[in-house]
């Protein structure tokens, strides 16, 4: 513990420095120009997420060498990462071709299973856990791809997708305490770290962007701690979905929104329900600190499962199912309200 708290304290210092550095060189390579789907009328400096992935990785190897845990294994794990945050950074830079992005995903998740297993079993709150068998290898698969674009599509306002990161990186940390887990006490900490000295340029307003290279390499390591923690205790690949969950059920009614409606699911836009309470006249930082509420109700309701309080898991089935409910009503009641939508947008969208 001495060593990791040692080592987190050092990430957010020079992930801070480091963006800030990174920030005057994207300022005149790297600037993202606003366009009819983004959330931001300004040119701003992205790609600052390399910082994030470059220190998780960076930290998590000081951390495995002090306390002599660097194998093989962990090695196939800090590859899957180092792809996708190559392969984004690259994105980034000259916007690679999808099919390009998706073969370097699939290498990645074939890393973490080489690296850390696949998920043996599921289990759900009030039921009985679920056996995958071999299906596990392409639950984790298929999940690890999806969790990676899924935070990718998540972050499109300022200080969204670090805050995220910050809650459920400390919910891992202690997980991994708990379990006397060091990988996923260290990844999670890693992560919760680096996010938070991104954030001291990215909460709103933000002076740079997080970039595919941060959010991918983020959905990444989040299916990395699932895998990790879940390989024997099938609980734990709920919790995992639990921290993050704004992110995921916002992805998934999208999509199945865009579906029904007959829209490509593939193409860029800008209908997700934060980004929809954005355009409807509510602050990044509004926005923001209400999805970062919302995984802290999901990590408390998960750590409550976790540590088995009477209670926690109905908890679960009740709360969690109403408060999505509560989000998707909200964002229709404010679409509904008589604004000027593009004049509060505009006005909006920098404060």
């Amino acid at each position: 513990m001495v060593e990791l708290f040692s080592i987190s304290l050092y990430t957010i210092l020079i992930t801070y420095t480091g963006v800030g550095n990174l920030r005057l060189w994207a300022e005149r390579r790297l600037l993202a120009m606003p366009n009819e789907r983004s959330s931001h009328t300004t040119p701003t400096p992205t790609g600052g997420g390399i910082a994030i992935a470059l220190m998780s990785l960076l930290g998590l190897v000081i951390f495995a060498l002090l306390t002599h845990r660097f194998d093989a294994s962990l090695g196939f794990l800090i590859a899957g990462g180092a792809f996708v945050a190559f392969i984004s950074w690259l994105d980034d830079l000259y916007t690679m071709p999808i099919q390009v992005r998706l073969v370097v995903h699939s290498l990645s998740a074939l890393c973490l299973i080489c690296g850390a297993g696949y998920i043996h079993g599921v289990t759900l709150p009030l039921l009985a856990s679920i056996s995958l068998g071999w299906l596990g290898f392409v639950v984790t698969f298929l999940c690890t791809i999806s969790l990676i674009n899924a935070y990718n599509f998540m972050d499109g306002i300022d200080g969204i997708a670090g805050a995220q990161a910050v809650i459920a990186g400390l919910t891992w940390t202690w997980i991994g305490y708990c379990l006397a887990a060091p990988l996923v006490m260290a990844l999670g900490a890693m992560v919760a770290a680096s996010s938070l000295g991104f954030l001291g340029y990215n909460w709103p307003p933000a002076r740079i962007f997080m970039g595919d290279v941060g959010s991918a390499f983020l959905g990444y390591s989040f299916a990395a701690l699932v895998v990790l923690a879940a390989h024997d205790q099938p609980q734990l690949a709920c919790i995992g979905l639990l921290v993050i969950w704004p992110f995921v059920f916002d992805t998934v009614f999208t999509l199945i929104r865009r579906w029904r409606q007959g829209e490509n699911v593939f193409q860029a836009h800008r209908t997700h329900l934060y980004q929809r309470l954005v355009i409807a006249g509510h602050s990044h930082r509004t926005v923001t600190l209400l999805y970062g509420g919302l995984a802290c109700v999901g990590a408390l309701l998960g750590l409550g499962w976790f540590h088995a309080i009477p209670g926690s898991a109905m908890a679960i089935v009740i709360v969690l199912p109403v408060l999505a409910i509560a989000l998707c009503l909200a964002v229709r009641y404010y679409e509904a309200r008589p604004v000027k939508l593009r004049a509060v947008f505009q006005e909006r969208v920098t404060t």
